[in-house]
């Protein structure tokens, strides 16, 4: 195990390597000061993660704070600290992806969320339902350890893991109990728990059709796209980006993945891995959103060795992390662009994918088509977009000038 302090002299000259900010190094000094006094004050040298973690706990109540729900992005800052000495103790090296929760799983439960985590992948669910559900798995076997093990799981218990939702998203929460009800289907299969504990499991009702999807005038599109200042290699790659969901409706997890093979330049073809269906499509490679493309790799991509066509611009240059969506993006040039943005208006990179689908289905495209387009494996995913069009629901209103004799009371 290495001393605390020789790691820390280590961690910095790598991120000074990497090209890290002067002043995101000072705060990562403060940081590890902090770190040392606590090592000191209880006669600790050599780095652990767990003392790492003791340290994090002590600082913000972190576990705590995880198991309420009520995480703020400082606690998470923390984290990151002890995590990264954690990475370059082990690898020698600055990883870009952090799991917002250290996991606190012993050996069987490592295997047993491995396990589950097979079947997942036998079953043929897709590469990120895997990797999801296995994270999400991990979680309630941590909690449940907390209060007996996975063995001594019952109603009182998953209701005591629900609480714990309180706070977050419904899509969040709906995720999390779905997972969870998959795990305690494998784990019943396997004699893990009660058959029971599958019931005592809340139904998440989909609110499919019931919310109404974001979606951006074609006007607000247009003026997000015009504000891009292609000037720059950081405009270059975010207007090539907009372009491929706002034209092809791409999903940024898929724009993430993209890999230069997966450009058919003679062909003006693009072939897509889809992630959540994991299905391969062929979508034609418009005019504007090829040259989009070539110009951020001919002037504005960074010279690295990723096979991600688009990658991040900031120290250490890489492809963007699974857990980055990319909002950040849009609500910059949509700022620029003078178009509002607000915390009741959704305007995550998924919101254009709405407002393609929108203006598709007022023109008249097929439902089906528009089904194709998107990536949706059932139409009944795409009819929703009707609700988000002021001028189809129009069409189905009823005159109130019309008469209406014959019309039952």
């Amino acid at each position: 195990m290495a001393r605390l302090s020789a790691l820390v002299s280590g961690l910095e000259a790598e991120l000074q390597r990497l090209g890290y900010k002067e002043s995101t190094l000072v705060w990562y000094r403060g940081c590890w000061r902090r770190m040392q006094k606590y090592f000191a004050a209880r006669g600790v040298e050599e780095f652990s993660l767990d003392a790492a973690m003791a340290w994090v706990d002590d600082a913000c109540g972190f576990f705590g704070k995880e198991r309420a729900g009520t995480l703020k992005q400082t606690d998470v800052y923390l984290f990151r600290v002890a995590a990264m000495l954690d990475d370059y103790a082990v690898h020698g090296a600055v990883l870009r992806r952090y799991s917002r929760s250290v996991s606190k799983l012993d050996e069987a439960g490592v295997e047993t969320v491995a396990r589950f985590q097979e079947q997942l992948r036998s079953a043929g669910r897709s590469v990120s339902t895997v990797r999801t559900y296995g994270t999400l798995a991990g979680e309630f076997v941590a909690f449940t350890g907390t209060r007996g093990g996975l063995g001594c799981c019952d109603a009182a218990m998953i209701g005591a893991f629900v609480a714990t939702l309180t706070g977050y998203q419904f899509k969040t929460v709906e995720q999390k109990l779905c997972a969870v009800r998959s795990f305690l289907r494998f784990a019943s299969a396997a004699g893990l728990v009660d058959e029971a504990c599958l019931e005592a499991v809340p139904a998440a009702r989909s609110s499919r059709q019931a919310r109404i999807p974001s979606v951006w005038g074609p006007g607000e599109v247009a003026r997000i796209v015009e504000a891009i200042d292609r000037d720059n290699p950081c405009g270059k790659r975010d207007y090539a980006i907009i372009l491929l969901i706002t034209r092809l409706g791409l999903r940024g997890v898929d724009i993430k993945r993209l890999e230069f093979a997966d450009f058919d330049w003679p062909g003006n073809r693009l072939f897509v891995t889809q992630a959540k269906t994991g299905n391969r499509v062929q979508l034609p490679l418009l005019k504007d959103v090829g040259w989009a493309v070539i110009d951020y790799i001919r002037y504005g991509r960074p010279d690295c060795e990723h096979p991600q066509v688009f990658v991040r611009h900031m120290a250490p240059i890489g492809p963007f992390s699974d857990q980055d969506h990319l909002h950040q993006i849009l609500v910059k040039h949509a700022r620029a662009a003078h178009v509002p943005v607000s915390e009741k208006r959704r305007h995550g990179m998924h919101s254009l994918r709405h407002s393609l689908a929108t203006r598709l289905m007022e023109s008249g495209t097929p439902v089906e088509q528009i089904a194709d387009i998107l990536g949706h494996q059932d139409v009944r995913s795409t009819g929703v977009y009707l609700k988000s069009s002021l001028v189809l629901l129009a069409k189905c209103a009823l005159d109130p000038d019309a008469p209406t004799q014959g019309v039952p009371r």
